[in-house]
Protein backbone atom coordinates (compact mmCIF):
# COMPACT_ATOMS: atom_id res chain seq x y z
CA UNK A 1 0.00 0.00 0.00
CA UNK A 2 1.12 3.62 -0.85
CA UNK A 3 1.69 6.27 1.65
CA UNK A 4 -0.73 8.64 2.33
CA UNK A 5 1.69 11.43 0.22
CA UNK A 6 2.19 9.97 -2.61
CA UNK A 7 -1.18 9.58 -3.71
CA UNK A 8 -1.40 13.19 -3.14
CA UNK A 9 1.09 13.90 -5.72
CA UNK A 10 -0.67 11.69 -8.32
CA UNK A 11 -3.78 13.05 -8.32
CA UNK A 12 -2.69 16.29 -8.06
CA UNK A 13 -0.93 15.90 -11.18
CA UNK A 14 -3.60 14.50 -12.59
CA UNK A 15 -4.93 17.36 -12.08
CA UNK A 16 -2.37 19.82 -14.07
CA UNK A 17 -2.50 17.52 -17.10
CA UNK A 18 -6.16 18.05 -17.26
CA UNK A 19 -5.49 21.73 -17.03
CA UNK A 20 -2.86 21.26 -19.91
CA UNK A 21 -5.52 19.05 -22.07
CA UNK A 22 -8.25 21.99 -21.57
CA UNK A 23 -5.70 24.93 -22.53
CA UNK A 24 -4.82 22.65 -25.63
CA UNK A 25 -8.01 21.72 -27.02
CA UNK A 26 -8.67 25.76 -26.56
CA UNK A 27 -6.38 26.83 -28.63
CA UNK A 28 -6.81 24.02 -31.04
CA UNK A 29 -10.31 25.35 -31.21
CA UNK A 30 -9.85 29.37 -31.50
CA UNK A 31 -7.48 28.36 -34.57
CA UNK A 32 -10.49 26.58 -36.29
CA UNK A 33 -12.59 29.37 -35.47
CA UNK A 34 -10.32 31.83 -36.87
CA UNK A 35 -9.96 29.30 -40.45
CA UNK A 36 -13.59 29.36 -40.84
CA UNK A 37 -13.78 33.24 -40.49
CA UNK A 38 -11.05 33.18 -43.17
CA UNK A 39 -12.65 30.62 -45.65
CA UNK A 40 -15.97 33.06 -44.73
CA UNK A 41 -14.38 35.63 -46.31
CA UNK A 42 -12.38 34.23 -49.49
CA UNK A 43 -15.92 32.32 -50.37
CA UNK A 44 -17.27 35.76 -50.30
CA UNK A 45 -14.91 37.55 -52.24
CA UNK A 46 -15.32 34.46 -54.57
CA UNK A 47 -18.86 35.58 -55.32
CA UNK A 48 -18.49 38.95 -55.15
CA UNK A 49 -15.94 38.19 -58.36
CA UNK A 50 -19.09 35.78 -59.68
CA UNK A 51 -21.31 38.72 -59.53
CA UNK A 52 -19.05 41.25 -61.12
CA UNK A 53 -18.42 38.81 -64.23
CA UNK A 54 -22.31 38.30 -64.63
CA UNK A 55 -23.03 42.18 -63.96
CA UNK A 56 -20.29 42.96 -67.13
CA UNK A 57 -21.67 40.07 -68.83
CA UNK A 58 -25.15 41.47 -68.78
CA UNK A 59 -24.14 45.09 -70.29
CA UNK A 60 -21.78 43.10 -72.53
CA UNK A 61 -24.89 41.20 -74.08
CA UNK A 62 -26.72 44.52 -74.14
CA UNK A 63 -24.08 46.09 -76.18
CA UNK A 64 -24.01 43.20 -78.47
CA UNK A 65 -27.79 42.89 -78.91
CA UNK A 66 -27.88 46.94 -79.70
CA UNK A 67 -25.18 45.92 -82.76
CA UNK A 68 -22.71 49.23 -81.50
CA UNK A 69 -20.93 50.50 -78.42
CA UNK A 70 -22.84 53.74 -78.41
CA UNK A 71 -25.84 52.72 -75.97
CA UNK A 72 -28.41 55.44 -74.78
CA UNK A 73 -27.00 56.96 -71.30
CA UNK A 74 -30.28 56.06 -69.37
CA UNK A 75 -29.62 51.95 -70.55
CA UNK A 76 -25.92 52.51 -69.10
CA UNK A 77 -27.11 54.60 -65.79
CA UNK A 78 -29.39 51.92 -65.27
CA UNK A 79 -27.21 48.70 -65.17
CA UNK A 80 -24.67 51.31 -63.42
CA UNK A 81 -27.28 51.80 -60.77
CA UNK A 82 -27.85 48.06 -60.62
CA UNK A 83 -23.87 47.40 -59.87
CA UNK A 84 -24.18 49.62 -57.20
CA UNK A 85 -27.23 48.40 -55.29
CA UNK A 86 -26.71 45.11 -53.68
CA UNK A 87 -30.28 44.20 -52.93
CA UNK A 88 -30.67 44.71 -56.86
CA UNK A 89 -27.67 41.88 -57.52
CA UNK A 90 -25.15 44.60 -57.48
CA UNK A 91 -22.23 44.59 -55.43
CA UNK A 92 -20.80 46.78 -51.80
CA UNK A 93 -19.65 50.07 -53.14
CA UNK A 94 -19.98 49.04 -56.66
CA UNK A 95 -19.45 51.03 -59.26
CA UNK A 96 -20.33 49.78 -63.35
CA UNK A 97 -18.50 52.03 -66.01
CA UNK A 98 -18.73 51.72 -69.70
CA UNK A 99 -16.21 53.50 -72.23
CA UNK A 100 -16.76 53.35 -75.92
CA UNK A 101 -13.62 53.18 -78.29
CA UNK A 102 -14.81 54.59 -81.43
CA UNK A 103 -11.76 53.70 -83.02
CA UNK A 104 -11.94 50.54 -82.15
CA UNK A 105 -15.59 50.33 -82.11
CA UNK A 106 -15.31 48.39 -78.76
CA UNK A 107 -15.99 49.31 -75.20
CA UNK A 108 -14.90 48.58 -72.41
CA UNK A 109 -16.71 47.57 -69.35
CA UNK A 110 -15.58 48.41 -65.50
CA UNK A 111 -16.93 46.84 -62.24
CA UNK A 112 -15.15 47.98 -59.35
CA UNK A 113 -16.20 47.12 -55.88
CA UNK A 114 -15.04 46.78 -52.36
CA UNK A 115 -15.35 44.39 -50.11
CA UNK A 116 -17.38 44.07 -47.17
CA UNK A 117 -15.72 44.71 -43.75
CA UNK A 118 -12.60 46.41 -45.79
CA UNK A 119 -10.15 48.15 -43.77
CA UNK A 120 -9.70 50.96 -46.53
CA UNK A 121 -7.03 49.45 -47.68
CA UNK A 122 -5.50 49.71 -51.75
CA UNK A 123 -5.37 46.43 -52.04
CA UNK A 124 -9.49 45.93 -50.84
CA UNK A 125 -10.96 47.21 -54.05
CA UNK A 126 -11.34 44.63 -56.45
CA UNK A 127 -12.22 45.70 -60.31
CA UNK A 128 -13.25 43.03 -63.38
CA UNK A 129 -12.40 44.57 -66.74
CA UNK A 130 -13.92 42.95 -70.13
CA UNK A 131 -13.93 44.24 -74.16
CA UNK A 132 -16.74 44.02 -75.88
CA UNK A 133 -16.51 44.01 -79.61
CA UNK A 134 -20.17 43.76 -81.05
Amino acid sequence: MKPHSERRRSTGFALIELLVSVLIISFGLLSLMALQTQVLRASIGSEDGQRAAMLASEMAATIVNAGTVNLPQSAIDAWAAKVADPSQGGLPSGVGTVTPNAATTSARIIVQWTQVGSTGAANDTHQYVTDVFP
